[in-house]
């Protein structure tokens, strides 16, 4: 027991004070994720260095082949999901009916993804750096043929894509922004407006020349307006 205090006060302040520095490390972490959302080129193109210097010490190193397969596998689980609907149409459609438009004239809907953008980026990022840091670690470094592992994932990967591009078919969905329906509303209006005022424009020179001609002939006819 300490003089005057009570056992283990020590630790107690020291663990606090670890957590407190643990928080004040997560919420600037988050702060600094949350100003990074918007930037998305950016993002990606730090991600795009990130995979290349992995890939490059891989090469260097010609070893962790298991390791990349696993992270190829984990990059194909996480491009379906980013791919994917959050609700599944299949699923949907046996308990309430269609819920995407499968007609020109159909209510549109916008795509709601599984796995939103910014997670898409985040889990891969950290599935890279994870990745890369495990090839530091020789027990990792798993003798394999890697050719076949190469071959495997892209068989893989051309099958699970061919059932997901069926999928959107039958369901008739794109996962992307271009190529979908948008609110004309406000361009139609727009058109109104402009055809409004060419009216308005050409009376107005109508009646402009009806008075010149009027004015040439000295009150021998009048402007019907």
């Amino acid at each position: 027991m300490e003089p005057g205090g009570l056992p283990g006060g020590g630790d107690d302040e020291t663990h606090s004070a670890i957590a407190r520095w643990q928080a004040d490390l997560s919420r600037r972490y988050q702060y600094y994720l949350d100003k990074s959302t918007p930037h998305v080129f950016r993002r990606w193109m730090a991600f795009g260095v990130i995979a290349f210097i992995y890939a490059l010490r891989v090469y260097l190193i010609q070893g962790f082949y298991i390791v990349s397969y696993g992270l190829g596998i984990y990059i194909l689980n996480l491009l379906i999901a980013f791919l994917s609907p959050q609700v599944d149409p299949e699923i949907q459609e046996l308990v309430d009916g269609p819920t995407l438009p499968t007609r020109g004239s159909d209510e549109f809907r916008p795509f709601v993804r599984r796995l939103p953008e910014f997670k898409f980026w985040y889990s891969l990022t950290k599935a890279f750096c994870v990745a890369f840091v495990m090839t530091f670690f020789i027990v990792f470094d798993v003798p394999v043929f890697w050719p076949i592992l190469l071959f495997y994932w892209i068989m893989l990967f051309v099958l699970t894509m061919k059932r997901q591009i069926k999928h959107m078919i039958k369901y008739r969905y794109v996962p992307f922004s271009f190529g979908k329906q948008r609110y004309s509303g406000k361009k139609a209006a727009s058109a109104d407006n402009a055809e409004e005022r060419g009216h308005v424009v050409l009376s107005k020179v109508d009646s402009f020349h009806c008075k010149v001609g009027v004015f040439h002939n000295r009150g021998g006819g009048t402007c019907d307006f």
